[in-house]
């Protein structure tokens, strides 16, 4: 049968929608009630692992459970996935007395999560189950168990993992939040683990990666003629110039909307040189900022050059918007 041919009511598709919002939203909700002890059982047991935390669940509690080792690893707590069906098959040699085991079973009784608790309950590896079956199997074997037991599914069959899911996730997230507050876990430390996401750009890379070195940074000294200046602007493609000094302190800068407004103003340019017109304010930065403070202070003073200088003012660099933009992190 065609897709066209089906039966839809597109009124009934909305009210489902809405249903399903509220049902999950009510699952996730009811989860704050039960927040006690027990949950700060399981952060401490998680703190205090020499290993990984190593999650296990079948269908689709198994996808939650990739998705919250995956943020726990990327907030400070090592942590891996193992299918507990292959870990019948070999896979249980992964898992170590110094590991911790986080297991995820809406009934707790799903058969290849049960067949292997014996066997991680000999080699004295701690488990924490989050379950909504209180007196499941996996519950009666872990240290600590959360309960995430719904009212209902979102499913109009009341059959489809769906609010279940919900509040295992929520409950996953609760407790990577608590650990990653209890380690102290900082932006620069995400950073670390996103390296090639847009944050990990930010707070990883420094001027020194970005910025123009040796010859490829224009400058000229206070005497040089303007055709000279303009020569060095053009071959070196900055869209600006430093004017320094016999030791290479930075004096000053000529930009190309410096030579605009001179154009503009008429000022006879044959015979002055770089002293005449340079900006003898110039804004610069460290070689050992972040290459984000760069961009903020040329938003701030809406530039699209900066210098780059060391603790005696002695040039050693310089970027622009386009060197920021290659490093993509503007």
């Amino acid at each position: 049968m065609s897709f066209d041919a089906l039966p839809f009511d597109a009124d009934q598709a909305q009210v489902l929608a809405r249903k399903t919002f509220e049902i999950e939203a009510a699952a996730v909700l009811g989860l704050a009630s039960r927040v006690g002890p027990e949950f700060a059982r399981a952060v401490h047991i998680v703190l205090t692992c020499r290993g990984r935390v190593v999650v296990m669940g079948m269908g689709k509690s198994g996808h939650i459970g990739r998705k919250v080792a995956a943020t726990l690893a990327s907030t400070g707590t090592p942590a891996m996935f193992v299918h507990p069906a292959e870990a019948s098959h070999g896979d249980l040699g992964m898992i170590t007395p110094a590991d911790v085991v986080l297991a995820i079973s809406n009934s707790g009784e799903s058969a290849e999560l049960t067949a292997i608790l014996p066997m991680l309950s000999r080699q004295g590896v701690p488990l924490v189950a989050i379950t909504g079956g209180l007196q499941s199997t996996l519950a009666r074997h872990a240290q600590v168990t959360l309960d995430s037991s719904v009212a209902q599914e979102a499913c109009p069959l009341n059959l489809a993992p769906t609010a279940s899911t919900t509040a295992q996730l929520a409950l996953g997230d609760a407790l990577a939040v608590a650990l990653l507050d209890a380690r102290g876990f900082r932006p620069e430390d995400f950073a670390r683990s996103h390296p090639g996401g847009a944050l990990g750009r930010k707070l990883l890379t420094h001027v020194s990666d970005v910025m123009r070195r040796g010859d490829a940074v224009p400058q000229v000294g206070l005497e040089a003629s303007f055709s000279d200046l303009m020569r060095e602007m053009s071959t070196k493609g900055l869209g600006a110039s430093a004017i320094v000094n016999a030791h290479q302190q930075v004096l000053g800068i000529f930009t190309d909307g410096d030579l605009r407004r001179l154009v503009e103003k008429g000022v006879d340019l044959r015979t002055t040189q770089a002293g005449d017109v340079m900006c003898d304010r110039p804004h610069t930065v460290r070689a050992d900022c972040l290459a984000a403070e760069a961009v903020a202070l040329m938003e701030q003073h809406r530039i699209t050059s900066v210098l780059v200088v060391d603790a005696n003012g002695v040039l050693c660099g310089a970027l622009n918007t386009n060197d920021l933009m290659r490093a993509k992190v503007i």
